[in-house]
């Protein structure tokens, strides 16, 4: 699909903005250097006012950064028009044209390059084909569902084969049945066209699903860049394990390269290479604890609901809640509200800050 894989690189890109009220500047972006390989998939992921947003629109054209350089493909391109970028945007809004009908919206920017009629038709057509919209092409924007029309936007996108994909939150409009699918979809078609994308959202299980690479954003700078394992199974700071999936943190001190005090009791835990003797903070994921009648750390439980799949607990581990997603609890003791107990853990199930 795409004529070249192209990669994006920024170099200490910084973006800064007044603020309305205080008319102060602050930093929106701030001295962000990143590398996205050519045909990967890679996600800006953080709260709102993060930046994510705002870097986007910088690769895009339609915002300059203040400081720093963005290269697409080896070419600096700060001095480029969004138009004369060889990327491509699908929006939020999906800013389709009413008046047209599927084939002329998809095709529209293809006319705009003066492109022959016989190939405009093949191409649109192929495009069509690869979003699952073949045969539809008559039908008007405002017939389709918000599924439909999130396809013809990323047609329009896709056909006019841009070195870099840029999405900016596009399946927000969507209901959630529909947003599990289409980010299925964008997948599927990102890895068959072969093409760079960077697609933005606040949404943690879409980055997981979607994502070579999950940038993670807080405040303006980059909290932590790897894949979503990575991310998540070893985040970098508290911020980041927090956002990404459900974490409990267990406080202490780290009496050896692989032991951990918490409350007075003794946790095995990987060696990290923090100092040892220095506060240290554990974090231990719901579903990797379980509880038993033996374990590492004594506990009371002060909620107990089924799920179906899943015993949900929160107990109290001295005076920090813990909470316990036990999976598939058929067959095992389900330990009721009040009961005294055990969290237990292995020493690869934490991930020592």
């Amino acid at each position: 699909m795409a004529k070249e894989k192209k990669g994006v690189r920024l170099e200490h890109i910084s973006k800064i903005y007044q603020d309305p009220k205080t008319k102060k500047d602050f930093y929106a972006v701030h001295d962000t250097s990143l590398e996205i390989a050519p045909g990967s998939f890679v996600t800006l992921l953080g709260p709102s006012g993060c930046g994510k947003t705002t870097t986007l629109r910088m690769i895009a054209g339609f915002e300059s950064p203040d400081e720093g350089e963005i290269y697409l493909g080896g070419e600096p391109i700060n001095a480029l028009t969004p138009n004369k970028r060889d990327t491509a945007m699908v929006f939020q809004s999906y800013a389709l044209l009413p008046h047209y009908n599927i084939f002329d919206n998809v095709a529209y920017g293809l006319k705009l390059r003066k492109m022959d009629k016989e190939t405009i038709k093949k191409k649109v057509m192929d495009i069509l084909k690869l979003v699952g919209l073949e045969g539809m092409e008559g039908r008007m924007t405002n017939q389709l569902s918000g599924g439909q029309q999130q396809r013809v936007a990323l047609a329009r996108a896709l056909v006019l084969e841009p070195g870099v994909l840029l999405f900016d939150e596009p399946l927000s409009n969507l209901d959630a049945k529909l947003r599990v699918s289409m980010r299925t979809e964008i997948r599927r078609i990102q890895q068959e066209a072969g093409i760079t994308a960077v697609y933005v959202t606040h949404d943690q299980s879409e980055a997981m699903a979607l994502s070579d690479q999950i940038i993670i954003m807080e405040k303006g700078v980059v909290a932590q860049i790897g894949t979503p394992q990575e991310v998540y199974y070893h985040p970098s700071n508290e911020f980041v394990a927090d956002f990404i999936g459900e974490a409990n943190f267990l406080r202490g001190t780290l009496v050896s390269t692989d032991t951990a005090d918490i409350g007075g009791h003794k946790v095995a835990v990987a060696a990290s290479g923090h100092d040892v003797g220095g506060a240290c903070t554990l974090v231990l994921r719901p579903e990797s604890a379980v509880l038993g009648d033996k374990g590492q750390l004594p506990c009371k439980v002060i909620l107990s609901c089924f799920m179906g799949s899943y015993q949900n607990y929160h107990v109290m581990v001295g005076d920090t809640l813990v909470k316990i997603t036990d999976f598939n609890p058929k067959n095992r003791k389900v330990y009721q509200v009040g009961d005294d107990a055990w969290v237990a853990f292995t020493s690869e199930d934490v991930h020592v800050l």
